[in-house]
């Protein structure tokens, strides 16, 4: 036993993964009951794309002692690969029982459940996944992927019970803004305000849309009439902030709706930077500082709030503080326009390969 097991270890640490499994199969002939040795020459065929072999003798291992939680994970992986998802399923969740931080074992189970199309339970073992492993990109794309397949599922049955509800024409407007397409999209939510002018949402889209293409006056007009069907909205009460931002109106105007959002909604983000602006151009730069502190945390990528750092630092005579900002700012704004021109390129040398 001990010569068969120190050639096999010889072997496996040398590479000859062949020859370190022949030495496991000569143990297991002269010791039929070491369940140790299944698992050790399972995992050798899986290493060898060997699945049917490693799903034989893993089953014949756990057979001698139920409780090897690797070798139900090798199994359960084995039977991944063979194609067996069903057969995968068990052994699977009885290794994450036994160890439920074995990351592999709970990975090839999302997989396998998305495969059998238990898309809710798979996105329940990817977000436990996400916390454990938050820089693993595999499990973000697999977690954004099962939530794309339960909105299409969604999308389904919602047009499949009545294609032309409100519902069914906010989510589509809602495709076609995602997709750019904001002409699409304002149609559907014209439709959605027609069909339900007092139902709480269908306004704000619309209004968004119209805010999407700066089109400020259609947009304020939307987000009014969301406040009075759902006054707590802050999005809504954020964006009429904006749009007087924008339009260059009475600064006092936007920060009384500013302000009305985040007494709903303190975490807003977007709406602590319009407060900020508005700080700015009261000639109350201190009180702005915070709020602009708050976002370049939230966001320290983000040109714009560096831009306005430097503006509220300058005001408070700060000028090594607004230099550094300015500095920072310029850096972000040229790395994000060498991104879109990088983008651009390749879109069109893309285009240029499918031409004839």
């Amino acid at each position: 036993m001990q010569k068969f097991y120190g050639e096999a270890k010889a072997a496996e640490a040398s590479g000859d993964l062949i020859h370190a499994a022949a030495s496991y199969e000569s143990l297991l002939q002269i010791a039929p009951r070491l369940g140790p040795a299944y698992n050790n020459l399972g995992a050798l065929y899986l290493k060898q794309h060997e699945y049917r072999k490693a799903a034989a003798i893993l089953e014949r291992g756990l057979k001698i002692d139920p409780k090897m939680s690797s070798a139900s994970a090798l199994l359960g992986i084995a039977r991944y690969e063979m194609g067996d998802y069903a057969g995968a399923r068990a052994p699977l969740e009885t290794a994450l029982r036994a160890n439920p931080k074995d990351d592999n074992a709970e990975l090839f189970l999302a997989n396998d459940l998305i495969k059998l199309g238990e898309l809710d339970l798979a996105a329940e073992h990817l977000r436990k996944l996400s916390q454990r492993q938050p820089a693993n990109q595999e499990i973000w794309y697999l977690l954004g992927k099962v939530h794309m397949k339960l909105s299409e599922q969604a999308l389904s049955k919602l047009n499949e019970i009545d294609a032309n509800s409100v519902w069914a024409h906010e989510i589509s407007g809602e495709i076609m803004e995602s997709m750019k397409n904001y002409d699409g999209a304002l149609i559907e939510y014209k439709k959605a305000v027609e069909m339900a002018p007092q139902q709480s949402g269908t306004h704000y889209l619309l209004g968004n849309a119209y805010w999407s293409l700066n089109m400020w006056d259609a947009a304020s007009e939307q987000f009014h009439a969301e406040l009075a069907n759902d006054p707590g909205n802050c999005l809504a009460e954020r964006k009429v902030g904006n749009i007087v931002l924008e339009q260059r109106g009475d600064p006092a105007e936007a920060l009384a709706n500013v302000q009305k959002a985040l007494d709903a909604c303190p975490n807003l983000m977007s709406a602590r930077v319009d407060r900020a602006r508005a700080l700015v151009k009261l000639d109350r730069p201190a009180e702005a500082i915070s709020d602009l502190a708050a976002a370049e945390k939230a966001d320290p990528a983000e040109p714009s709030t560096h831009f306005l750092l430097a503006q509220a630092y300058r005001a408070l005579g700060k000028t090594q503080e607004a230099q550094a900002e300015m500095k920072l700012f310029s850096k972000l704004e040229e790395k994000e326009r060498a991104a879109k021109a990088e983008r651009a390129k390749q879109v069109l040398e893309e285009k240029s390969k499918e031409q004839p």
